[in-house]
């Protein structure tokens, strides 16, 4: 059975106890999606924990993740549904090889080509057709990456929650799933799109939040170093960088350095794992140019602010 929450806190508990820790504005969406049943779009950069979230979420509510990646060109037959033509067509020899297709005559072989069990459930559809009853977490991951077309067809299926194939029929959800679509806005979605859905933007999270996020990710590594990592990551994206690093970084960067027995940084260790927490060329060089005795120096006033 999904499970209700009954107020933003429940939410906020459940994502920490499943690894996210949220602020009140993503929980408030959270709660307002599943209380609603209405999907949710997360927009924001990179790397600030939109997709983690769909994965929290199914994490929480024991829910099947279904994931459709989008990218340029998707269509329906990546995204909904196909036809195993190499089945089909081991069916059609067997069928010749047998007689059956001499006897049955071609409109009832036809038919036997076009049965469910030749049918190739991609994500929305295996969403939306739930075998067990359970409604799974279907997550649209950039949305923005994907075309027009697409997205039109998108708004379509989120409306109804069904899928028409023309040699079965029509699959409808007996529950709505859970979808969260995600977005790091390379491009304006269509509006059309975003009405069906509650909107949030995710920013990256406050430095307290941030620290608290890697002492839970990475329990290794020490309070200072906690502080300071996120310390120095907040300098970083106070420079203007290609890709400043998110969230996901922060963690790599603080497991990195707790693996090499890191308790404090300083600037010889953070030019050994820059490529760590920024991966591109331009960027460690920008951020080289800046002086990385900047960003040690923030870091460390930030590790002292403790207490």
């Amino acid at each position: 059975m999904p499970i209700q929450p009954s107020s933003t806190h429940d939410v906020s508990e459940a994502l920490a106890a499943n690894g996210y820790l949220a602020d009140e504005g993503l929980a408030t969406a959270v709660f307002l999606s599943l209380s609603l049943g209405r999907p949710l779009f997360l927009e924001g950069e990179a790397g600030v924990g939109k997709t983690e979230l769909a994965k929290t979420i199914a994490r929480w509510q024991d829910a099947e993740l279904i994931r459709l990646q989008c990218y340029e060109g998707i269509d329906a037959s990546q995204a909904v549904y196909d036809w195993d033509y190499s089945r089909q067509l081991l069916h059609l020899r067997a069928a010749e090889a047998s007689g059956e297709a001499s006897r049955s005559g071609t409109e009832a072989l036809e038919g036997q080509l076009y049965d469910e069990r030749f049918l190739l459930k991609r994500a929305i559809l295996r969403a939306i057709d739930q075998a067990d009853g359970k409604r799974p977490v279907l997550l649209i991951d950039e949305i923005d990456r994907a075309d027009d077309e697409f997205e039109a067809y998108l708004l379509e299926v989120l409306s109804d929650f069904q899928v028409t194939v023309p040699e079965i029929g029509t699959f409808k959800a007996a529950t709505p799933p859970i979808v969260i679509l995600t977005s790091n806005r390379t491009r304006d979605v269509h509006d059309a799109l975003k009405r069906r859905c509650l909107y949030h933007w995710v920013e990256h999270p406050t430095f307290d939040r941030e620290v608290a996020i890697v002492q839970l990710r990475v329990p290794e590594a020490g309070e200072v170093l906690a502080r300071q990592v996120a310390g120095a990551v907040e300098a970083l994206r106070g420079i203007s960088l290609y890709k400043p690093p998110g969230v996901a970084e922060t963690i790599d960067w603080a497991t990195a350095l707790g693996r090499l027995g890191v308790t404090q940084i300083d600037e010889t260790v953070v030019e050994q794992t820059l490529g760590t927490v920024l991966k591109y060329r331009e960027d460690q060089s920008r951020v080289r140019d800046h002086g990385i005795g900047a960003i040690v120096q923030q870091a460390f006033d930030r590790g002292l602010l403790h207490g």
